[in-house]
């Protein structure tokens, strides 16, 4: 490739000393334009066909500062641009571009005739890496997204290049840079340093990734902020959290595991080899090295142990050092059940050395939720013995309805977690009328207990899924009456609302997903769909041709669409857009499923259709395509 680049090179020597009265016929010709790719693969640019050729031309561009070329494609929009920045008669910068936008360029920064570096901008995102020894293959990023840093490990992992990988890394000298403190710097440098080693193993044992394998998205929840203090870090920091990436392998998904990201300036970092979900492979613990709570810090100040016994603080100490070295999701279930028995072992011990019932519940609902998460994310068999264990201590013994809610609500959840887990497909509908008689108990138990709300919420819910509307109706109004500011009570009140919607006007109106803002009533005289949808949800994309072929019979006529979309960030959302030539206009609010539209409605499933009438009005809240195909010749008479 470098052959072909230099070749290249030699002709704008000798092509740009130009005058602007420069005749057309001495720029380079549009077939050995186009026959430039950027160095890096992974990038869509704007190719014509061949037989599209003729209608494509090539202009000389001469600015104050710059000189070089720019390829026009047959309807006029830019394809490329060739230039010159530092004024020696050679071009040193190449510029690709995407339906009119630049979306990838290459830098030869020090004027040697070669790519030292390389950046996506625009639809195709913000990485910006540097290439030191001009071989082809990053070697550090000046600027990367945490959804990037998963985007090319993946294509690191499936073309097994360690090289293009350990870019990805945090090193040594960011983690003191960072400002943060042992025994989580040591952890981390300890977990990173080791990444590149590990990786051959991980293949060699893995079914998930080859090199068929390519990135679908990424899925993590919001970043976290971990504020400068005495135990962790010296400065604030950037942390991603349980980070997963969707992955595809001819057709078939995949979920791949990378724990914990930190950001570093402008590049988001990896601290450890990312891991296939696949057998025992699963997330063990809620947080990474740095997101584990400091013992003690449920009760305590961070910066403070004034008034400790030393049994506590030896406790304490101990709790500490174990949730440090928890085992990662490949050690297997022994580790496992170790590290979790141990963990109560030492929970309880500080139970018992609590001063106050504050302090006792607070560790209470800490061993709690760790043993919950266990039996439901790696199905910790002992975990679920040892929580009814709790609850029936806490049931006999505790004055404080507040946790004995909060444990025999969350031992449900895990008793309900395991039999899904162990059930045989025919027996399920047993297990689902089990749970929903339960449900119904602990809301008759614990009334007004915070885990009323989840319970009502969760009946209302899945009464709604099995067609039960009356009785889905029933638990939302309970819901709303009883817990009305609540997170779930709010849920609740969109859910009413947008099961009430037919024959009441669609007040909707959100932030539009290319600027400005958008109205429902803007589209008063039209027929209107609102669609709720994302770009993971595979019935979305299922329905999306039928209601393409809809919008393009139709529009004419006064038909639209209008798009509600629930992705984490409104990248997924315009990329997706993008690559299915969606034409209508959408509606993006930060928080995904749990955004302001999604709770105004009670969203519980993707899609949700509603289709509203000339006027206004909703004539159908949970529309389907076969619905769409029915009604539309009446309702645009």
């Amino acid at each position: 490739m470098s052959i072909g680049r230099i070749s290249f090179l030699t002709v704008f020597a000798s092509l740009i000393l130009f005058s602007s009265s420069l005749p057309a016929a001495d720029a380079p010709s549009v077939e050995l334009a186009l026959t430039f790719k950027p160095i890096q693969k992974d990038v869509e640019i704007e190719i014509p066909e061949k037989s599209e050729y003729s209608r494509c031309k090539v202009e000389v561009e001469q600015n104050k500062n710059s000189s070089g070329w720019i390829v026009y494609g047959p309807n006029g929009q830019v394809l490329r641009r060739f230039v010159d920045t530092n004024g020696d008669n050679v071009v040193d910068q190449w510029r690709y571009f995407n339906r009119g936008l630049e979306v990838y360029r290459d830098i030869d920064a020090n004027f040697n005739n070669k790519v030292d570096g390389s950046r996506w901008m625009n639809l195709a995102g913000t990485r910006w890496g540097i290439d030191k020894d001009e071989d082809g293959v990053i070697d550090e990023w000046k600027m990367i997204s945490a959804e990037e840093v998963t985007r090319v490990a993946i294509a690191a992992l499936a073309s097994n290049n360690t090289k293009l990988f350990q870019s990805l890394l945090i090193t040594e000298d960011e983690v003191a840079d960072a400002g943060i403190k042992n025994p989580f710097a040591d952890k981390i440098r300890e977990s990173a340093q080791g990444a590149p080693q590990e990786i051959p193993a991980m293949l060699a044992k893995t079914k998930m990734i080859t090199p068929d394998t390519v990135w679908v998205r990424f899925d993590g929840a919001m970043p976290g902020l971990i504020p400068a203090d005495s135990i962790k870090t010296d400065k604030d920091l950037h942390v991603f959290e349980n980070v997963m990436a969707i992955i595809d392998t001819k057709g078939k998904s995949g979920l791949i595991q990378f724990g914990e990201l930190i950001r570093v300036g402008d590049v988001w970092r990896l601290t450890q080899v990312p891991l296939p979900i696949e057998g025992e492979s699963m997330q063990v613990t809620e947080g990474g090295t740095l997101m584990q709570p400091v013992a003690g810090n449920a009760s305590l100040p961070t910066n403070s142990t004034v008034g400790l016994s030393k049994e506590m603080q030896s406790l304490l100490d101990d709790l500490q050092k174990l949730d440090q070295n928890s085992p990662t999701p490949d050690k297997g279930p022994q580790a496992i059940a170790k590290y979790n028995a141990d963990r109560v072992v030492i929970i309880e011990k500080l139970i018992a050395a609590s001063k106050n019932e504050d302090e006792r519940s607070q560790w209470t609902r800490q061993m709690v939720d760790g043993l919950a998460a266990a039996v439901q994310t790696v199905g910790y068999r002992d975990g679920l013995k040892q929580l009814q264990k709790i609850r029936d201590q806490v049931q006999k013994n505790s004055q404080d309805q507040d946790l004995v809610a909060y444990v025999t609500y969350r031992t449900l959840l895990a008793d309900y977690s395991s039999q899904l887990q162990t059930t045989q497909s025919d027996k399920l509908r047993d297990v689902q009328t089990w749970w929903l008689t339960q449900l119904e108990d602990f809301i008759k138990k614990y009334p007004n207990s915070d885990d009323s709300a989840e319970a009502m919420l969760q009946l209302a819910v899945t009464q709604e899924f099995s067609g039960k509307v009356a009785e889905s109706k029933k638990w939302y109004t309970k819901l709303v009456e009883s817990h009305a500011s609540s997170e779930a009570g709010t849920r609740g009140a969109g859910a009413l609302r947008r099961m009430n919607l037919a024959g009441k006007e669609l007040d909707l109106a959100g932030t539009s997903l290319g600027g400005g803002s958008i109205n429902a009533k803007q589209y008063r005289g039209k027929v209107l769909l609102v669609i709720f949808w994302s770009s993971w949800c595979k019935p979305c994309t299922e329905d999306l041709p039928q209601i393409q072929e809809l919008y393009s019979k139709y529009h004419s006529q006064g038909f639209d669409v209008l798009g509600i979309n629930l992705d984490a960030t409104p990248k997924l959302a315009e990329k997706y857009i993008e690559q299915h030539k969606v034409p209508w206009a959408h509606i993006h609010e930060e928080g995904g499923l749990e955004s302001a539209p999604a709770r105004d409605f009670g969203v519980i499933s993707l899609p949700t259709m509603f289709l509203v009438d000339k006027s206004g009005k909703v004539v159908n809240r949970s529309a389907t395509v076969s619905d769409l195909k029915k009604a539309l010749p009446d309702l645009l008479k």
